[in-house]
């Protein structure tokens, strides 16, 4: 990472939301997905990235609003960079937390934001003050009152829409070969196996994919891999053994993916929200070297 950049993160031991504050100038992070709620808050510069087909410019104030799944960049296109605070909501906590308001989901939806940036500013205090309550480790009475404000103000912007699967406007082979991905994740696949159980060539197969997701297929596999080791991690196992259950080549293989996308190393991610004692997790290191 380069030395003006700097990450802090942190984990909420009863909610699992995770929290962090960054500095990035210049380039910030490559294309990628979370499969959380990402809700956050600029607090200095010009936040730039794209997502959904558009470029969008966060600027001190505005909250930024994604979904799982968003593919999205960051980079800072003015000289200072730019700093901000953000909470990764697990969708099943949101949901459950919701209930009370949005107790009539229909069948396939989820929760969806409305708009990708906005100005609200009872929002941005309300993040702030969320943010503040669950990275310093205030009493949890605290902090489950800060949650509240949180979700009280983000019902404002949220509202329910079908589900990604069953989507008409995505082409069948474009959610066949999503499928597909899903099911085999840890393997070693190639376009080949991709493009057969699609019923369609290579070219025709990626074409479709891109449209449909904004990122090829190969792209697409190595976020569900990243995912998947951002919630191992966070569980407390070692970058080595999660690196060779998701079929990454070595445990190299996936920090270099890991910092691409989001600024740090496998390791410090996993120190920073496995919540582990450092006694324990020296214990659990021994057991595995």
């Amino acid at each position: 990472m380069p030395p003006h950049n700097w990450i802090d993160l942190a984990q909420d031991a009863d909610t699992g939301i995770e929290t962090l504050r960054a500095h990035f100038e210049g380039h910030a992070y490559d294309p990628h997905w979370h499969d959380s709620y990402l809700v956050g808050v600029t607090e200095q510069g010009v936040q730039q990235f794209n997502c959904r087909r558009a470029r969008h410019q966060s600027t001190p104030g505005k909250v930024f609003l994604l979904e799982p799944g968003d593919i999205h960049d960051g980079e800072a296109p003015t000289e200072d960079g730019f700093t901000y605070r953000m909470l990764y909501l697990d969708p099943q906590w949101l949901t459950r937390e919701l209930s009370a308001v949005f107790d009539n989901a229909p069948d396939n939806s989820q929760l969806s934001f409305a708009n990708t940036l906005t100005t609200d500013v009872r929002l941005a205090h309300a993040t702030s003050l969320a943010f503040q309550a669950l990275h310093q480790g205030e009493l949890k009475i605290v902090r489950q009152t800060a949650l509240d404000g949180l979700l009280e103000r983000l019902t404002r912007h949220l509202h329910w829409r079908a589900g990604y699967g069953d989507d008409p406007r995505l082409p069948s082979v474009a959610k066949k070969a999503r499928e597909y991905l899903h099911a085999n994740a840890q393997y070693d696949i190639g376009l080949d196996q991709v493009a057969a159980a699609t019923g369609v060539d290579r070219f025709r197969l990626t074409r479709a994919f891109k449209a449909a997701y904004g990122m090829a297929p190969h792209a697409y596999l190595v976020q569900l891999r990243l995912a998947t080791a951002r919630r191992m991690l966070a569980r407390g196992e070692q970058p080595a053994t999660v690196a060779m259950a998701l079929g990454f080549a070595d445990q190299s293989h996936l920090g270099r993916w890991f910092v691409r996308a989001y600024g740090l190393t496998p390791a410090l991610y996993r120190k920073r929200c496995s919540n582990l004692p450092d006694s324990q997790a020296r214990e659990r290191e021994d057991r595995v070297q």
